[in-house]
């Protein structure tokens, strides 16, 4: 089992420790094993924070054996022990992958951990964060940044959203799906930072006026999708299409039609052999140049970087249930 600690600081925020406990807690593999073992770890038996106090059975040397370190934040505004920098340093070593949730991004800064990385925190606290660590490039505005062994989070929320990515770059896109459902969480957020945490087709409102059209879209994205086609098949005019389209889904008509496509295109490209001009064609994009562009910038990096990086997870999360 991968084993998930989580370094429980005084004054921590409750919010920002439960949300890794329980997002990797409740992945589950599709046979129901679960694939994490997740403790808490702490330097004292007790741990105080607003309102109540907590009794950790592991201390700092629960981080030496652990494959993934999480730091939630704290309200503490005093700097981490010399023994949790050095736990921290000492893991980072190892080869641990350690990220943190909201303001837990100033311990690993503390470290040295983040040094020349990029690294974000909640949005209160980037100015504070890029002053007191200039070797540190703070992204304000993003959910969350995965430099490979070390991911910062901005704030609580944005930890769930780290936490499915990690899940997702482990143990691929079905298990992360499961863990969202268990969470009530949507599989990916409006935001800075692209997502990825995908499924094969986009949220439809259901039992909205909109949903049927909505359908007929997913079903026929490979085709020739114009606004006019869209409002005729609704039996609406153009502008009461796209005034209903917004109010009922947040969004336009083209920005959605786009999503769905590089949802698409990402299902293919974790779950088919096709090359990249035939997924192109596949999710409905003019050429395999468009299609990349618009990869490019709503998911953050490449079709092939994309591929390479979720599709071997993918399959041997799937190996590894056959096989046990």
């Amino acid at each position: 089992m991968h084993t998930v600690a989580i370094l429980v600081l005084d004054d921590v925020v409750p919010f920002d420790m439960a949300a890794p406990f329980q997002m990797f807690g409740w992945a589950r593999l599709p046979d129901g094993r679960r694939p994490y073992r997740v403790r808490l770890c702490a330097e004292r038996p007790e741990v105080r924070t607003e309102g109540f106090a907590l009794r950790i059975d592991r201390g700092l040397d629960g981080l030496v054996d652990a494959d993934t370190v999480v730091v939630p934040g704290s309200d503490h505004s005093g700097p981490p022990s010399d023994a949790v920098v050095a736990a921290l340093r000492e893991a980072a070593r190892a080869g641990t992958r350690i990220a943190s949730v909201c303001s837990g991004a100033f311990v690993l800064a503390e470290a040295g951990l983040l040094d020349g990385l990029r690294a974000t925190t909640h949005w209160m606290a980037t100015d504070e964060l890029a002053r007191r660590f200039p070797a540190v490039k703070v992204e304000p505005d993003v959910l969350y940044v995965d430099n490979g062994s070390v991911l910062t989070s901005a704030g609580a929320a944005a930890g769930l959203d780290m936490c499915l990515h990690m899940i997702r770059r482990d143990l691929g896109s079905a298990v992360a799906a499961h863990s969202a459902r268990m969470s009530v969480v949507p599989l990916e957020r409006e935001g800075g930072q692209a997502q990825f945490i995908v499924h094969e087709h986009p949220p439809v409102p259901r039992g909205s006026a909109l949903e049927p059209v909505l359908e007929w879209i997913e079903d026929n994205l490979a085709g020739e999708l114009t606004l006019a086609a869209m409002a005729e098949r609704s039996g609406m005019s153009e502008r009461t299409f796209s005034r209903r389209f917004r109010e009922q889904t947040g969004t336009t008509p083209l920005q959605w039609l786009l999503r769905a496509r590089v949802r698409r295109a990402q299902y293919l490209l974790e779950n088919s052999d096709h090359p990249v001009e035939r997924i192109a064609r596949q999710a409905g994009f003019g050429s395999p140049t468009a299609f990349r562009e618009r990869f490019r910038r709503v998911v953050g990096t490449t079709p092939y970087a994309y591929r390479t990086a979720f599709q071997g997870r993918s399959v041997a999360a799937a190996s590894s249930v056959t096989v046990g």
